[in-house]
């Protein structure tokens, strides 16, 4: 669970409502029409920009904000130069009994393929093509939480447009004219709300997870040729402390 989204949501959302309590009930901003134009309204439009199957997808791209999947660059050190020593005193085939305890998929896969001795550059290709894909993938989860952040206030614009048009039919009774007002200006609030407190946030969260988790995997394919050639594991220790923050390094040591 990543603590960082909870604690930022709910403290967000958590001083918005006590801005609003603290000056008037918060039953005042609640507009069922209003809601019905910026989130159907949102959801419609991404429909036009993605396809179906994307957007079926969206609930499990907002899962991924709240949880930490990568394994920390430090482990990934750690554990090669465990296997980069047993394949230097024991050869390359020494690894494979380890391969049924490897729980990530992506370096299972680089050292299945280091142990069935195909060439450093075809492992790379592979692994390669792999990490591309991965990185394709998560772009297109980003950037459909961004659109539908650009989308949420336009639509709030629409609904404020809406309630303007509303309110003008009924200017004949003065008495009338503040809570249509309201009413139209709660549209716009809803969509700033959602494309700035949700959407877009959530859209930031995972650029930089897609961020951790190339670098992890970048580093997995590092070593994994590093070990397919039979590198010093010395050598292989530095090659994968480059990819690591001075700060990080260190612990590393």
């Amino acid at each position: 669970m990543d603590l960082a989204t909870v604690i930022g949501i709910v403290l967000a959302f958590g001083l918005v409502i006590s801005g609003i309590m603290s000056g008037s009930s918060l039953m005042t901003f609640v507009d069922v029409p209003s809601m019905l134009i910026v989130i159907g309204g949102t959801i419609g439009a991404t429909l036009v920009n993605y396809p179906l199957p994307h957007m079926l997808g969206v609930i499990r791209v907002i899962k991924q904000t709240f949880q930490t999947k990568s394994q920390p660059p430090t482990q990934i050190i750690t554990m090669f130069m465990e296997f980069a020593n047993r394949a230097r005193r024991e050869g390359i085939l020494a690894l494979e009994p380890l391969l049924k305890d490897i729980k990530d998929e992506f370096l299972r896969k680089g050292l299945q393929l280091t142990v069935d001795g195909l060439e450093p550059q075809t492992i790379q290709e592979i692994l390669q093509t792999e990490v591309s894909h991965l990185e394709d993938r998560h772009e297109t989860g980003a950037n459909m939480l961004a659109t539908m952040g650009s989308l949420a206030p336009a639509l709030g614009m629409i609904g404020t447009v809406i309630g303007l048009v509303q309110m003008l039919q009924t200017m004949s009774d003065p008495s009338s004219i503040g809570p249509a007002m309201a009413v139209a200006l709660i549209t716009t609030f809803y969509g700033a709300v959602l494309a700035n407190l949700l959407l877009n946030p959530m859209s930031g969260k995972l650029k930089l997870r897609s961020k951790e988790e190339i670098l992890v995997r970048e580093m997995i394919m590092e070593g994994v040729l590093s070990i397919s050639k039979g590198e010093n594991p010395r050598i292989i220790e530095e090659k994968l402390n480059s990819y690591l923050a001075p700060r990080e390094r260190r612990k590393s040591d």
